[in-house]
């Protein structure tokens, strides 16, 4: 288990899962997510969301692990751009 901070001023932190990183593995969540600025901000997170959605739909929702990762962290109340940016640092360094 891995915590990442969830906002700037580091008050508030989310619970990160082996499997979590793995099911982002799995379906290559993050590939060609963030733009060549490297910004990661309301509208990638919203991108990443859709993203998940769809998977979810398209395998009729019986991928538990999708499903978990949805809401344990994509729609986590703390999950936000800032927590999206540790969390794809956590990913690149765990799984690169």
């Amino acid at each position: 288990m891995y915590t990442i901070v969830s906002n700037a001023s580091g008050t508030r932190s989310m619970q990160i899962s082996d499997e979590n990183l793995d099911t982002i593995e799995k379906y290559s969540l993050f590939r060609n997510l963030v733009d060549s600025n490297g910004i990661v901000d309301d509208s990638v997170l919203e991108k990443l969301r859709l993203n998940a959605r769809a998977l979810v739909e398209s395998t009729n929702a019986s991928d538990k692990a999708l499903l978990d990762l949805s809401f344990e962290v994509l729609y986590h109340p703390n999950m936000k751009p800032t927590a999206l940016h540790n969390l794809i640092l956590l990913y690149t360094e765990k799984k690169g």
